[in-house]
Parts: structure tokens; sequence; C-alpha cells
């Protein structure tokens, strides 16, 4: 008997993910001895499986017969596993069959990665090598990104050193582009960039709020004053570095977007991203061409122009895949054309559910950073649709900044927008909150992570700790034709529905 209901078991899987009708299997177990198994399969208006099974044993005069019959729905049988960044690991996660897993083609990583910087370096894109470029007497400011981003500090900047290396580590000023966010800690620095360089070069944090340390370089057309970090605009030669991804206002990052917010002064910043910069239809994941995000960057950059570009291109694990050194515009172009072959990804519809990641840490490592996962999976979420966005968040909210407030300010996100939307209005971080807004003003969104659910909440979002329990329940909402959709690497990639604009 127990034979029996084993192989009944392992049958019916089968059967159901084939989607068979009718079977009728004979097996001969011996002379005059044969085991039979009869399954009719039939799938009811609701959408579950009526399973008819019978199961007979003959052998010599004498013949057991068992019949079974069940309704079982065959998304429960049939399971398919996803596993999605979180923090510095995986999760696992179990999600119904037909369940489509959208990832950007995750290219290798470089065989010697140094030597193709090296490389990068001396035959650069637009520009004489970076060594000809640099006389031992300059003054020289290598901007990096802060610790929000996964750029491979602790590799470039080593690398940038040596290759300069006619130049005195004391000429040298390391700037971290923090834009608004928080200064890092010493300890963060050596994490970024090894004890070696944070011992013997001087490294700082960028203050957007402080005058004193920023210089008025222009006008912008946009309508504000422009001020740069003054340490980069007194440097005699000025490199910035950073990786290039898909961004979801900024079409990608790197390039201008390392000086424009990254070491801009508060003003600037706020100009660049108001609510019609942030709001303009053109201002979003992939698009360079008439992004007034991208307009506005390189219209700062122009006034005071890095004079070299270091990015890199990085995979799943976060090893560099691709270096697009020279001419900022230039070199930055290039690398977004890498980056937009093998990240955007097309779909034929939109899904009932999008389950997606915030490419785990570093950019998962708070509910502010963890908007852009949801802003890549509403590409493809239908309107009234749910997103569960899966990001550790073990930064918290964060506890720094305005974000948290201005969430606070009023009680649904439509008011959220109205609010930010009045030109009176004017604080930093209320971009990240009116990305979120206008997400959750389409699709309802469930967070899982380290977030106490009161946190969850008071960000108008929903709290999960069992995705597969939360994907049953939406299937009670959805319907067993529930379609859902799967984002392992969140904003990493650039998923998008055919035929809309």
């Amino acid at each position: 008997m127990r034979y029996l209901r084993q192989s009944r078991r392992n049958f019916l899987y089968c059967s159901a993910y084939a989607q068979i009708r009718v079977v009728s299997l004979h097996f001969l177990l011996a002379k005059n001895m044969y085991f039979s198994l009869d399954v009719n399969i039939d799938r009811g208006k609701s959408g579950a499986y009526n399973f008819d099974v019978k199961a007979t044993w003959s052998g010599f005069e004498s013949v057991f017969y068992l019949g079974w019959n069940t309704e079982l729905n065959a998304k429960e049988v049939m399971k398919v596993q996803a596993s999605l960044l979180y923090g510095k690991q995986e999760l696992a996660v179990e999600v119904p069959n037909g369940s489509v897993i959208i990832e950007p083609k995750d290219l290798a990583s470089l065989e010697n990665d140094k030597e193709a910087v090296q490389q990068a370096l001396r035959h650069p894109i637009g520009t004489p090598a970076l060594r000809e470029m640099v006389k031992s007497t300059d003054k020289v400011a290598i901007v990096i990104s802060d610790i929000t981003r996964p750029t491979p500090n602790h590799k470039l900047v080593p690398w940038l050193l040596e290759e300069l290396s006619h130049v005195p580590l004391e000429n040298f000023v390391i700037i971290n582009g923090t834009g608004t966010h928080r200064d890092q800690t010493r300890e963060e620095f050596v994490q970024m960039l090894g004890d070696e360089v944070v011992d013997k070069v001087n490294v700082i944090n960028h203050h957007c709020h402080n005058k004193d340390e920023l210089v008025n370089v222009g006008r912008s057309r946009f309508g504000c004053d422009v001020y740069l970090n003054k340490a980069y605009v007194e440097a005699d030669f000025r490199i910035v570095t950073g990786f290039i991804e898909p961004h979801f206002f900024a079409g990608f990052s790197g390039g201008p977007k390392g000086i424009m917010p990254g070491i801009a002064g508060i003003e600037t910043i706020l100009t660049f991203h108001n609510a019609r910069m942030i709001g303009n239809p053109l201002s979003t994941w992939g698009n360079m061409v008439n992004n007034p995000l991208q307009e506005m960057a390189g219209e700062v950059n122009r006034m005071c122009k890095p004079d070299f570009l270091l990015n890199v291109t990085l995979n799943k694990s976060k090893e560099i895949t691709g270096v697009f050194a020279g001419e900022l515009f230039e070199a930055h172009r290039l690398g977004c054309e890498f980056t937009r072959h093998h990240s955007m990804i097309p779909v034929e519809h939109r899904f009932d559910v999008v389950l997606t990641s915030n490419s785990g840490y570093p950019l998962d490592q708070n509910l502010y950073q963890a908007v852009k996962g949801m802003s890549a999976a509403q590409k493809i979420v239908k309107h009234g649709g749910t997103i569960i966005s899966v990001s550790e968040c073990s930064d918290g909210i964060p506890n720094h900044g305005n974000y948290a407030q201005i969430l606070q300010m009023r009680k649904t996100p439509a008011e959220i927008l109205d609010l930010i939307n009045d030109p009176s209005f004017q604080e930093f971080d209320q971009w990240q909150v009116q990305k979120q807004a206008v997400i959750q003003v389409w699709a309802d969104v469930y967070v899982y992570s380290s977030l106490p659910d009161e946190d969850v909440c008071k960000a108008m979002l929903r709290p999960t700790h069992d995705i597969e329990k939360t994907l049953r329940e939406l299937e009670q909402k959805y319907g067993p034709e529930m379609s859902v959709a799967v984002l392992p690497l969140g904003p990493l990639t650039i998923p998008y529905v055919k035929g809309e604009s």
C-alpha cells in the first residue's frame, strides 16, 4: 500500500506539470502479476484540478483495487524556486509554476580586472593616457561613490594611485560623494578603500549643507546657482569614479552623476531633484535622450569638468565586467550602451504580482534605497497589482535625512504627491518620497525586511514575514490565473512591456 501511494504522489506531480488529462499505465511485475494505474484529470471552472485515480494490483487469482478522487489546485503541487539578493546573502522563495523570472544576462567577471583597468587607463576613450595627463606637482582630486553603492573603490582607488605613482600621496584628496547622504566613519572608509589608502591619503566626506566647503561655479539654466565641493574645484586634476547601472530617474548611474549630485551643494541638488524634474516622464529607467536629470548633470559638469572618468560595470556578484575610462561623456555613453544591451528585458504583458529584490547589499541597506527596486517592479506590474519588495534594510529607514518625516506629513500616497507637487514645498529627500508615492498610487506594496512592522506601516507600506503565504493570499484576490514576475536582481534589471512607451 505504501508503494502504491508513493507512486501516486510522484505521478500526480508529473501529470499536473504536463497537464495530462487521461493516462493509463500497466506494469508487468512478474509472470501473471501486474500493476495498473489509471488517472483522469479534469480542470474545473474554479481553476482547480479534479483527479480520479484508480490503481489495480493483480496476481494469481486475487485482485486488489484502490480508488481515489480529490480536487487539487495544481499551483499547490507545482512550485518554482526563485533566489533573490537580500543583504549579503540570497533569499530562496517558492513561487507558483508559470512565474516569469526576469534578470539581466549574468556576465562573467573579467579574467584579470586589474590588468583591464590598467589598459583602460593607458589607452582611454577620447583622452591621452592618464599618466601623461597628470604632472607630478598636480593636486589631484578623486571623487568616489559612497557606501550605498557597490563600486569597487577598494580596487579602483589603489590602482589609480599606482598608475599615478609619480605624484606624491600628499597631493591627493579622495572625496566621498555623499550627495545628501550621511558621512562615512573611518571604519567604513577602511571597508571601502582599505587601511593603506585611509592611513596615507587625505579622505574626506562631502557636506552639501556646508557653504564653507562649497564654491559657486555658475548659474544653471534650470534655475539655480551651482555649488560644487571646494576641494574638487581647487584641484589641478580631477578624476571621477563610479559604476554604471540602470537608474530610476537619471536613466543610468555613473558618469556625470558622480559630480551632480555626488559633490554638489544642497541648493543645486534641490533643483536637480525637484518635483518637476522627477515627475517628467522622460526621467526614467534607461532613458538618456532629453532626460532633464541628465541634461542638468551634463550642464553642471561642464562648468567644472572632470579631466578623467573611470567607470566600471558589475555582475550579480559585484565583480567587474567592463571598464570605461577617459573623456567623461563619451566613455560614459559607451558604458551605458554596454549596460543597456544586457540589462533591458522585454516582456509581453504586465503582471498581477511582481516580486523584486533591491540588488542586495549595499543598495538594500535602508528603505529609502529600496524605492529603486519598487520602481523597477512598477514598470511591469498591472494598475491595481501588487509589488513585494525584498530589502534587508540593515541601516533602518534610515534615521538620517527627511525621508521618514515627509512620509508622515500626509495620510495617503495621493496626498503626499499633492504636497510635493506644490511649488512652495521644498525638502531634501522629497524626490525619493515622490517616486514611492507614485508607485503606491499605482499598486499595493509589501516589504519583506528586518524592519519592525511599525516602521514599515508608517511608510504606508505593508509588512510581510512569509512571502509564500502572502502569495497564496494574493491568489485569493487575483484568482487561480494570477500572473507573477520575479526580479531577483531588482534595479539591476530594466524590464519593460513591449509596445508601451
